[in-house]
C-alpha cells in the first residue's frame, strides 16, 4: 500500500493507505520509494544519539519528531540562533531534511516546527499567541476528531481554546483537554528520556547477492558512517568493532538433482585501532582495508557493524599553533 503520496500523485487520484496496484493501474508511470518501519526506527535511534551531544534530555516520544531540552545546553553551545545552526549544519550534513522550532513546551515546539520552520520562541505569551495561528491539523490530535472539528467548521487551535471547556469534554473527552493544557503548559507533561545504549549495532540486508568486496563498500561507508554519529553523540570513541557478513545457503547441483547446503556461518572480520577514534574517514580506511583482504566465501545477503568496546575518547595532543 502507499505510505505517502507527493502533491502531483494525489492530484491524479493517489492517496496515503491506496493499494499499489490500484495506484499503478491509475497512474502507470507511477515512482515508488521502498519504505520500511524497520529503518526509520533504527534512524530514529541513530539521530536520537546525534542529538545526545547537544543536549543530556533527549525524547522520541513524539511520531517523527525528536525533542531537545536546550535551555541548559544555550549555556554551553551559545545563544539559540548558533545552536539552531550546529543542529541545520549536522542535519545538511547527514543529508536529512528537516524542520526546526523552539517552544517553552515540548509539544508546542512539535506543533509549530510543523507549522513554521525556524520559528523560536522563548515566553509563554509568544507561545499561546503563535498556538492560536496554528491549524487544528497540525496540532497533534487524533484524525478522527480533526475531521470532525472540521465538519463543524473549527479549523484554527484559537477555535478550539475559545470554546468551554465542559461541550469540549462532553464531545471529544478528557483526553483532549489534557493535551491542549500541555500543548499551552497548563499541565505538566513528564517524557521518558532517551539514554544511548552501551554498544553500536546496525545491519543492513541485501536485496541481492554480493560476492566482491566493491559492492560491499557503500554500505560499509554508510554504516561506518552511522557509528561515527552514534560515537560522536556519546563523546565516545571505538578500539575494536566487528564487520560481520551474513551468507545464505548456497544451491549445488549433483547430476540432474539440486541440493542445498548448509548455510555457511557469517564471516567476522575485526578492525583493530591502537588508540579510539571516532573520525569517519579514518575508520572507513581502515574497515575497507580489512574487508579488501579478507575471503568472501558466499555470496553476502547482509552486512552488520557491531562495536561493543567504547573507551572515552581522547583527542590527539596539539600544541597552541
Amino acid at each position: 500500500v502507499l505510505l505517502d503520496a507527493k502533491s502531483a500523485a494525489r492530484a491524479a487520484g493517489l492517496y496515503p493507505g491506496q493499494p499499489l496496484l490500484a495506484a499503478q493501474a491509475l497512474l502507470p508511470d507511477v515512482a515508488t520509494l521502498g519504505h520500511d518501519p524497520r529503518e526509520d526506527a533504527a534512524l530514529r535511534t541513530l539521530l536520537a544519539a546525534w542529538a545526545y551531544r547537544y543536549s543530556s534530555l533527549v525524547c522520541l516520544q513524539d511520531g517523527d519528531a525528536i525533542l531537545l531540552e536546550v535551555e541548559h545546553s544555550l549555556g554551553l553551545f551559545g545563544p539559540w540562533p548558533k545552536l539552531e545552526r550546529m543542529l541545520r549544519e549536522d542535519l545538511r550534513e547527514l543529508g536529512l531534511e528537516h524542520r526546526i522550532a523552539m517552544a517553552p513546551t515540548p509539544l508546542g515546539a512539535c506543533v509549530l516546527a510543523a507549522v513554521q520552520d525556524g520559528l523560536a520562541l522563548s515566553d509563554d505569551m509568544q507561545l499561546q499567541r503563535a498556538l492560536a495561528r496554528a491549524p487544528i491539523a497540525s496540532a497533534r490530535i487524533e484524525s478522527g476528531q480533526v475531521a470532525t472539528m472540521a465538519a463543524m467548521g473549527l479549523h484554527k487551535l484559537r477555535q478550539l481554546f475559545e470554546l468551554p471547556r465542559a461541550g469540549l469534554a462532553r464531545r471529544f473527552g478528557e483526553g483532549l483537554l489534557a493535551h491542549l493544557d500541555k500543548l499551552r503548559g497548563l499541565a505538566p507533561d513528564p517524557r521518558e528520556f532517551y539514554r544511548p545504549p552501551d554498544h553500536f549495532e546496525r545491519r543492513i540486508e541485501f536485496s541481492y547477492e554480493i560476492s566482491h568486496h566493491p559492492a560491499l563498500l557503500f554500505p560499509l561507508r554508510r554504516l561506518v558512517n552511522d557509528l561515527a554519529l552514534y560515537l560522536a553523540g556519546r563523546d565516545g570513541g571505538v578500539q575494536r568493532f566487528s564487520m560481520w557478513l551474513e551468507h545464505e545457503d548456497m544451491a549445488v547441483i549433483e547430476g540432474h538433482a539440486p541440493r542445498t547446503e548448509r548455510k555457511p556461518p557469517d564471516t567476522e572480520i575485526v578492525v583493530g585501532l591502537l588508540a579510539p577514534e571516532r573520525d569517519p574517514a579514518r575508520l572507513f580506511e581502515l574497515a575497507r582495508a580489512k574487508l579488501e583482504q579478507a575471503r568472501i566465501p558466499a555470496p553476502v545477503r547482509a552486512l552488520r557493524l557491531v562495536a561493543r568496546e567504547l573507551p572515552p575518547f581522547v583527542p590527539a595532543g596539539r600544541d597552541l599553533f
